[in-house]
């Protein structure tokens, strides 16, 4: 499989990227589990990440 390039490849454009709340600057990467974080009051995260960053787990987001 060809490595994707920032050129083809965007998160917002990616089937793995939540919207947060409607905004269309950042959202949340949905490919991995949520984060764990050290204490028990508070829920895992999900990374959140730049609308125009992408990565090797592109995949493009069907409608």
């Amino acid at each position: 499989m060809p490595l994707t390039t920032s050129g083809t490849a965007a998160c917002s454009s990616c089937k793995f990227f939540d919207a947060e709340g409607g905004n269309t600057a950042l959202g949340l990467c949905r490919y991995n589990p949520p984060i764990s974080q050290p204490t028990g009051e508070t829920a895992g995260v999900w990374p959140k990440v730049n609308a125009m960053d992408w990565c090797g787990h592109f995949e493009p987001a069907t409608t």
